[in-house]
This record gives C-alpha cells, structure tokens and sequence, in this order.
C-alpha cells in the first residue's frame, strides 16, 4: 500500500490493514506447522519401510513455505504473536499516515 493512501487512512482504515497483514503472517505460521507435522509424518513412514523417499515431498513444500514466507515476512517484515503484530502494524500504518 502506497504511503499516500496510509496517509489518508481512517483509524477504520489501518485497523483493518493491520488485520489483513498480520493474518497473513498467522496464516504462514499454520502453513509452517503443517508442514512441520506432516513432514515429520512423511519421514516417520519413509524410514520405517527403510526408504529415504521422503525428502522429495520435503523439500517441494519446502520451497512452497519458503515462497510464501518471502511474500508474507519479507513484504510485510516483522514478526510475533498475533495481538502485539497487530499493535505494531496499526502503529506503523498511524506514523505513515502522520509523515513521520
């Protein structure tokens, strides 16, 4: 979003960006965790029936989690629990809005 349009944002305005951006960020943390339990699933199989298959559905995933965290972390920045992102965006959005 443009500083300008920041700028002229209603208090209405940033809280709901803020909101869009950190569930964004929530929404990359259950991508994680998902990745994490079904990769650990995945391998648990491969290793019991004395294969090493699993590392490919790893690191395809992989790549996808990486290419969604560039979107959400790095376009966004920061990083957190919900309620403090929130804070942390509305007030970022607050300074732009202001010019500081």
């Amino acid at each position: 979003m443009n500083t300008h349009l920041i700028q002229t944002a209603t208090d209405s305005d940033l809280d709901r960006i803020a909101r869009r951006r950190v569930g964004a960020r929530m929404g990359w943390c259950a991508h994680a965790l998902v990745f994490l339990a079904v990769n650990t699933a995945l391998m648990g199989l491969s290793l019991a029936s004395g294969r090493h298959w699993a590392i490919y559905p790893a690191l395809g995933w992989g790549l996808g989690l990486l290419m969604h965290g560039v979107g959400v972390w790095i376009a966004l920045g920061g990083g957190g629990l919900q309620a403090r992102l929130v804070a942390q965006e509305r007030e970022r959005l607050t300074r732009q809005r202001q010019g500081l």
